[in-house]
């Protein structure tokens, strides 16, 4: 589950080194090399999914992940792997903010703009405000493995409102994935921005706000 976030990086526990050496703990052989080519291989997972979370999606995800940096055939060596990595996830000592978030998020809070965060993963919203120090700037939070629904389904989005008490015409959705994030809330008659921090990719429409950071944000807004 290495994926980058909106707010968060992962830290090398969900890098090459971090894989492989869960994999050596089991039994498992794994090549750290391999691995930025096995998480572009085990994408298709994730591309999959229906509208539901299911704790099993991103288990077979990494298992995925593990095969393909050299892990096949390894059997319950690979699951155990893959839980271990699955409820590290949710750790919040394995990531750091990016730099440009505190001050951005207080700039917004300060100019007036309420703050909700809403998240496709199992981790607990609210330790994770108290743990990076941002439990007065959010006012709202939602995940889907409480949820239910994963983004970019249309309600996750609309929950998230309604527990605001605002509407989609005064409402924006900034996140890093074009297809779950921004699409995700248009869907839900949101404004969509896509934070791109290593740059546009390429074949993003031009009717969908790009930012590098999210300094830019307030500004957009």
């Amino acid at each position: 589950m290495p994926k980058r976030r909106t707010g968060i990086h992962p830290g090398p526990r969900f890098q090459g080194v971090g894989y492989q050496e869960s994999c050596a703990r089991h039994g498992v052989d794994a090549d750290a090399a391999r691995f930025d080519a096995a998480v572009a291989g085990a994408s298709a997972v994730l591309e999959s999914a229906d509208a539901l979370y299911d704790a099993e999606l991103y288990l077979k995800y990494t298992r995925r992940i593990i095969e393909l940096m050299g892990g096949a055939g390894a059997g319950a060596g690979v699951d155990r792997v893959a839980r271990e990595i699955y409820d590290d996830w949710a750790e919040h000592h394995h990531f750091s903010l990016y730099d440009d978030v505190p001050d951005a998020l207080r700039a917004l809070h300060d100019g007036g703009v309420r703050l909700g965060l809403i998240s496709n993963s199992h981790r607990c919203l609210v330790s994770f405000q108290s743990h990076f120090e941002l439990e007065d700037l959010i006012a709202v939070t939602i995940s889907s493995s409480q949820h239910g629904f994963l983004k970019p389904h249309p309600s996750i989005f609309n929950a998230a409102m309604s527990l605001m008490g605002v509407g989609a015409a005064e409402s924006v959705m900034v996140g890093d994935s074009l297809a779950h994030d921004v699409r995700g809330a248009e869907r839900a008659g949101m404004r969509g921005v896509l934070l791109a921090r290593g740059g546009a990719p390429s074949g993003v429409p031009a009717d969908v706000p790009v930012i590098h950071t999210l300094r830019d944000l307030t500004d957009l807004i």
